[in-house]
């Protein structure tokens, strides 16, 4: 999953960062709410986490013109606020989470884990082929009795496969939703991750290549 932080405290969002990159999500980070919303706009995210008092746009504008434009991203807005009244203002503008400052990472995972479960049409969280079996929620795949020791993005590239249910899934799309912005278009990347996601799951295949087109399952 692809994950937009906007965050003015700099310190604050590059912490966030790591943390969900550690639960292996792809995650890019803007300082104020202009950045954010431009980056909003041009790339696909699953969530995005938006403090709310932001910087040359405040958090509450981004999050109204984000669903003008019909933004599929859903959105966990961040505040030092924690009264009622702020946490009915955050989901009344149109955010679908709220969370307070200070707030334990892992509930903040947990939340943008379940948000993005919601960002695209639903998805089982436990999904399977055969043998093969993925907890999203849980970060977990197996195979047969075998639990598979995956990277962070070949776990990513299994995830989105699965849950395309057969549908082929282009290089370009692969790189879009499961690295982060820093990813360089024109290397082998998604290649060589399918090749080692390959290796991985072992015989009897269970990743096509089709031909011009991308990868299926």
């Amino acid at each position: 999953m692809r994950v937009l932080v906007v965050e003015d405290d700099e310190e604050m969002a590059q912490a966030v960062a790591v943390g969900l990159r550690r639960a292996r999500m792809a995650v890019d980070v803007a300082f104020d709410g202009a950045s954010g919303l431009e980056r909003a706009l041009v790339n696909d995210y699953d969530v995005i986490v938006l403090d709310r008092d932001l910087p040359r746009t405040h958090g509450d504008e981004v999050c109204a013109r984000l669903i003008d434009a019909g933004c599929r991203a859903r959105v966990l807005m961040l505040t030092a606020a924690a009264t009622t009244e702020d946490l009915v203002d955050g989901l009344g503008i149109g955010a679908d989470d709220y969370l307070a400052k200070p707030f334990d990472f892992p509930v903040l995972v947990a939340r943008v884990g379940a948000l993005a479960r919601r960002a695209h049409p639903a998805v089982p969280p436990v999904l399977r082929h055969g043998d093969l079996v993925v907890d999203a929620a849980r970060r977990r795949a197996v195979r047969g009795e075998r639990t598979l020791k995956l990277a962070p993005k070949e776990f990513g590239v299994l995830e989105l496969l699965l849950a395309s249910k057969g549908r082929t899934v282009s290089a370009e799309e692969l790189l879009e939703r499961v690295w982060d912005e820093a990813a360089d278009p024109f290397t082998k990347t998604v290649k060589i991750t399918i090749s080692r996601l390959r290796a991985k799951l072992g015989d009897p295949p269970v990743i096509e290549t089709v031909a011009k087109s991308g990868y299926r399952i």
